[in-house]
């Protein structure tokens, strides 16, 4: 059965042949119009169980020997030839596959950017637990950090992608709480519940 993927950790509805992969990974970058991280694709279409790892890792490598993909400085662009193979063959996938692969890649890139502002490190804690020490920075300088204590490692985790996706709004909820503006405070986290 040539052409057929591995389909480990690939959820039903999620792509089962090198082909598929090819095809979905041309899409991807042509619709997102930016080069992504190899972390970020990976977070995208391994997290939605779209892909099975080694196909996902083959294919990158194969579509970029065939000058379809270019790596450069760790992140894939799509080359001319890798833009009409997404748009001729782009109908041979799913469109619910398609459309889950380039939210979850737009969400993973968005995600890297506020990673890059929102610091978040998982460090153990004397005797038992963890700290998570979370901090933003401008111009390489901070502007806001603390350390939580969380008793699991589960825990840290949660807590440091949570600030990585929330820093913003985090530093604004404090800044008024501080200042006791209760009426902003009480906006931020309406605003936040309902999101």
């Amino acid at each position: 059965m040539a052409g057929n993927a591995f389909t480990a950790g690939v959820k039903p509805g999620g792509l089962t042949t090198s082909t598929e992969i090819r095809i979905l990974l041309c899409y991807l970058l042509e619709q997102t119009g930016t080069p992504l991280s190899r972390q970020e694709i990976e977070t995208a279409l391994i997290g939605e169980e779209l892909v099975n790892y080694f196909e996902l890792a083959n294919s990158l490598s194969e579509l970029c020997e065939q000058g379809f993909l270019q790596e450069q400085q760790g992140r894939y662009a799509i080359r001319p030839e890798g833009e009409e193979i997404a748009k001729m063959l782009a109908d041979d996938v799913p469109l619910s596959v398609r459309e889950a692969a380039v939210r979850a890649a737009l969400t993973a890139r968005q995600f890297a950017y506020k990673e890059a502002q929102h610091h978040a490190e998982i460090v153990p804690a004397e005797g038992r637990g963890y700290l998570v020490r979370c901090g933003l920075r401008d111009m390489e300088s901070d502007v806001f950090s603390f350390t939580l204590y969380v008793p699991d490692r589960l825990t840290a985790q949660l807590t440091r992608a949570k600030f990585i996706e929330n820093g913003d709004n985090i530093y604004r909820i404090m800044l008024a709480a501080v200042t006791e503006n209760s009426t902003l405070t009480a906006e931020l986290l309406a605003q936040l519940s309902a999101q």
